[in-house]
């Protein structure tokens, strides 16, 4: 193995190049005495605060809704789990247009849901379309890693919790939760990421209006379009670029504080 160890560097180097070279690309192209003034301006001003509370709205939700489905898919065993399972994933490898077509369908005017609540009041093209499009896409991210941590957690403990008279409840509470935290977190930074990204199905589902639907990612497309505000691009871009560095850097934190709790499990088993 040794004899051959000097080529693998010479191999992994035009991978680790090809997905470094867009980055570097890209920051080349950035001025730094143009940040504060496209920082500041109207357009880009609107996209970071839509995006901002919309992801942050997505965030509260998959939190509410995705752990207790990450709980039933780590402890209970029903028929019909795996389909369950499946239909989670399903969201993660659908193209962003479809999920877009998907939520209009039926949440649109004429939904298949969308059109019981149309003599009140419409869902698509409103900043709460957008949250739904995040929701929908970045759901997954969370339930998957959700779901690793509560099936972490050393199940002995939570049998001991029950044995001294703890309710479910006060056990999930206190045992289960603080023990599966690592993992809800760091499925929460991704999901957190993935929402602030999320493009195409917003775009079909929420549309693209400065102020109300449109995020980040949606505003770098229209001035990239455009072709005539490509600073604000290369800014818009940057920013986005160095939220994802932030999100990787913490998760690998979350991660990383995990494996003693994880080296103590093996000890106990």
């Amino acid at each position: 193995m040794r004899r051959h160890a000097a080529f693998v560097p010479l191999l992994a180097l035009p991978a680790f190049l090809y997905l470094t070279a867009p980055l570097i690309g890209l920051f080349s192209r950035t001025e730094l005495d143009q940040i504060r003034p496209l920082i500041c301006c109207h357009e880009v001003k609107a996209a970071l605060a839509v995006t901002a509370v919309t992801s942050t709205a997505a965030a509260v939700l998959i939190v509410l809704l995705g752990t207790p489905l990450a709980y039933l898919l780590a402890y209970a065993d029903f028929q019909g789990k795996r389909l369950v399972d499946t239909i989670v994933d399903i969201p993660l490898v659908l193209p962003p247009a479809v999920a877009g077509v998907a939520l209009f369908f039926t949440f649109g005017r004429n939904g298949m849901l969308g059109h019981q609540f149309a003599p009140r009041f419409t869902i698509p093209f409103t900043m709460a379309a957008v949250v739904m499009a995040q929701v929908f896409v970045s759901a997954p991210l969370y339930i998957k890693q959700a779901r690793v941590g509560f099936l972490n957690v050393p199940p002995q403990l939570v049998a001991a919790s029950r044995t001294l008279g703890a309710s479910s409840t006060r056990t999930f509470l206190k045992i289960t939760l603080p023990l599966a935290s690592h993992g809800l977190i760091a499925g929460l930074v991704l999901a957190w990421a993935r929402s602030i990204g999320e493009f195409g199905a917003t775009l079909l589902f929420a549309g693209n209006m400065v102020g109300i639907t449109q995020t980040m990612s949606l505003a770098i497309y229209t001035a990239f379009e455009a072709q005539q505000r490509l600073s604000a691009v290369v800014v818009m871009s940057g920013i986005l670029v160095a939220v994802c560095f932030a999100v990787i850097i913490i998760t690998k934190a979350v991660l990383e504080s995990a494996r003693p709790h994880e080296a103590h499990r093996a000890t106990l088993g």
